[in-house]
C-alpha cells in the first residue's frame, strides 16, 4: 500500500514539472536590495572620526608668522653663514680686512660686530622708530684713524644721520630728514651721500652730499644746500664706482622699481627700470659689474654699465631663491659680497633667520658661491 502511495505521488510530480511555463512578458514584482542588507550588504561603511583641528589663518601684513630661533646656541650648518637670528638687517659695514663687520638691525636700533665663529658683540644703539629704523651704515672716510662709523635712521625725533664713537653714545650730525621708508648711505671719497625718502622738508626725496660734520659738501649744485639731486620716492640704497665716480641710487617709485645713474641737480631719466617691481634694496659695485639686491625677487641682480652709462644685455639674476630676501649687499675690501636679509620682514622665515652671508662674488677668483 505504501509502495503505491509513493509511485502515484512521484508520477503526479512528473505531469506537473512537465506542464510549467515561464513567459517572456507581463509584470514583474523586482525590487532593488537595500544597502547594507542581505548576503552582499552594500557598500563599506567607515567608522566616525574626531573632526580635524581647524586651519590656521595665512598670516597677513599685520599678522607675520616668526618661527622660533634654534635651542641653545644659534648655528646655521650654511658655511658661508656669518650671523645668524638676528632682525631683518637694516645695512653692513665691513672691517678691514674684511673678515668682520658691523651690522645694524633695522627695527631694534642695535649695531653689533660679527665674525664667524664668534657671538655678535653690541657696540652701539640707536634710537630708532621701528617702522622706518636704520637703513644706512658706513664707516668714516678717516676710520683708520678716528674709529668713527655713520648711521641713517628713523628716530623718534625725525630721520637723521647719527656719528658713532666707541664708548659714546649716538650724536646727530644732520637732523629734518624725513621719518619715511627707505633711504641708503654711502662714503665718496671723504664725504658721505645720502638718499632720502618722499616727506615732508626740503631734504625729502632727494640725493645728499655732506661732509662728516654734516655740512654740504663743496661741490653741490647749491653751495648753501646739501642736495645734490632730487626726485626719490622710497630708496633701497646708494653706492659709488670709485673707477667712474659714478653715484648709483635704487628706489620703488609709485608705478615701478628704477635704478638711476646720478647727476648734478636731478636724478634724470632712469637706467633701469622693473616694471614687475622685484622690490629693488641695496647696490654695491664690482669692477665692471653694478649688484642690486632684490627683496621680493629674493635674488641678486648683476647689471653691465657701459662707458656711456647705459647697460649692455638684460640684468642677471644669481643666488635666487637661496636666502630668501635679500635686502642689504655690500663689497668687502678683500673683494668678496657680504649680504643681509630680511626675511622677518616677510611671513615665513627660516629658524636661523635673519643672517649675514659672506661669499665669492661672481667676478672673483677661486670657487664662486655664485
Amino acid at each position: 500500500m505504501n509502495v503505491r502511495l509513493l509511485l502515484t505521488v512521484a508520477a503526479l510530480l512528473v505531469l506537473v514539472t512537465g506542464c510549467a511555463t515561464f513567459p517572456d512578458e507581463g509584470a514583474r514584482d523586482w525590487r532593488p536590495q537595500a544597502e547594507g542588507e542581505g548576503e552582499l550588504g552594500g557598500p563599506p561603511q567607515i567608522a566616525p572620526t574626531e573632526p580635524p583641528p581647524p586651519t590656521e589663518p595665512v598670516p597677513g601684513p599685520q599678522q607675520q608668522q616668526q618661527a622660533p630661533p634654534p635651542a641653545g646656541p644659534c648655528e646655521d650648518p650654511d658655511p658661508q653663514v656669518v650671523a645668524a637670528c638676528l632682525g631683518p638687517v637694516g645695512a653692513i659695514a665691513v672691517l678691514p680686512p674684511g673678515d668682520q663687520a658691523l651690522v645694524a638691525e633695522r627695527r631694534t636700533g642695535r649695531v653689533l660686530q660679527v665674525r664667524r665663529g664668534a657671538d655678535p658683540v653690541e657696540i652701539a644703539t640707536v634710537p630708532v622708530d621701528p617702522a622706518t629704523g636704520i637703513n644706512g651704515l658706513v664707516l668714516s672716510p678717516g676710520y683708520a684713524e678716528d674709529r668713527l662709523v655713520y648711521v641713517l635712521a628713523g628716530t623718534p625725533d625725525g630721520g637723521q644721520v647719527l656719528r658713532i664713537a666707541p664708548g659714546e653714545p649716538p650724536k646727530p650730525v644732520l637732523t629734518g630728514l624725513p621719518n619715511s621708508a627707505g633711504g641708503g648711505l654711502a662714503v665718496d671719497d671723504a664725504h658721505l651721500v645720502v638718499a632720502t625718502g618722499a616727506g615732508d622738508g626740503p631734504l625729502a626725496g632727494a640725493v645728499l652730499r655732506i661732509d662728516t660734520l654734516g655740512r654740504p659738501a663743496p661741490g653741490n649744485p647749491d653751495p648753501a644746500s646739501p642736495v645734490l639731486a632730487r626726485g626719490l620716492t622710497a630708496p633701497g640704497g646708494v653706492c659709488i664706482d670709485p673707477a667712474t665716480d659714478t653715484t648709483w641710487v635704487t628706489d620703488r617709485a609709485p608705478t615701478r622699481d628704477v635704478l638711476y645713474r646720478v647727476g648734478e641737480g636731478t636724478l634724470g631719466a632712469p637706467a633701469w627700470t622693473w616694471p614687475e617691481r622685484p622690490g629693488v634694496a641695496g647696490c654695491t659695485v664690482l669692477p665692471g659689474t653694478l649688484v642690486v639686491a632684490q627683496s621680493g625677487a629674493e635674488a641678486l641682480y648683476l647689471l653691465t654699465p657701459g662707458r656711456d652709462g647705459a647697460f649692455t644685455g638684460d640684468p642677471k639674476p644669481v643666488l635666487e631663491e637661496i636666502y630668501g630676501a635679500v635686502g642689504e649687499v655690500t663689497r668687502a675690501p678683500d673683494g668678496l659680497l657680504w649680504l643681509g636679509t630680511v626675511n622677518r620682514d616677510g611671513t615665513a622665515p627660516g629658524r636661523t633667520d635673519d643672517r649675514v652671508v659672506r661669499i665669492q662674488p661672481p667676478t672673483g677668483g677661486g670657487e664662486s658661491a655664485i
